[in-house]
């Protein structure tokens, strides 16, 4: 029997399964592991069959679990120099390249609610008046984002 390579916190796991499987919709494992992987704190990273064993799962489903959070860009992998085994790790960028997919988002509804605007054929004030408060919203979040985006 293997030991747990990293010290877990068992209410702040379960804090964590809960909020990233919401944040992220993810299926419980894939959560599970996502949330392992936060106590993660010297990056020594955790192997394939350390996640099995800790989380009492199948192979597969783990398999399936990882390759998910791998294409989601969650986590990232690596192989040390002299063994077959890959580690698993947190993407750090994560949280760069959420981020940019929210601004990213903004800026799409912005261009949307410009050309409905121009298709519009009436124009009715008081409408107009909560649109553009709504856009200086966007603009405003967008801004102070991309701001926070470069200290990153």
């Amino acid at each position: 029997m293997m030991h747990q390579s990293i010290e877990i916190d068992e209410k702040i796991f379960q804090d964590a399964v809960k909020f990233y499987g919401t944040v992220f919709n993810l299926p419980p494992l894939a959560s599970k592991i996502y949330s392992y992987l936060l106590f993660d704190y010297e990056k020594v990273g955790i192997t394939f069959d350390e996640f099995v064993e800790v989380l009492s799962a199948s192979k597969s489903s783990v398999s399936t679990s990882i390759s998910l959070l791998l294409n989601a860009q969650l986590i990232i992998d690596h192989n040390k120099m002299d063994e077959r085994k890959r580690y698993f790790f947190i993407n750090d960028e994560y949280k760069k390249i959420r981020f940019e997919k929210i601004v990213q988002k903004m800026k799409d509804e912005l261009k949307l609610l410009d050309d409905l605007n121009n298709f519009k054929k009436n124009h009715d004030d008081e409408y107009n008046e909560r649109i553009e408060a709504y856009k200086a919203l966007l603009y405003k979040n967008i801004e102070n984002i991309q701001e926070s985006l470069n200290k990153l």
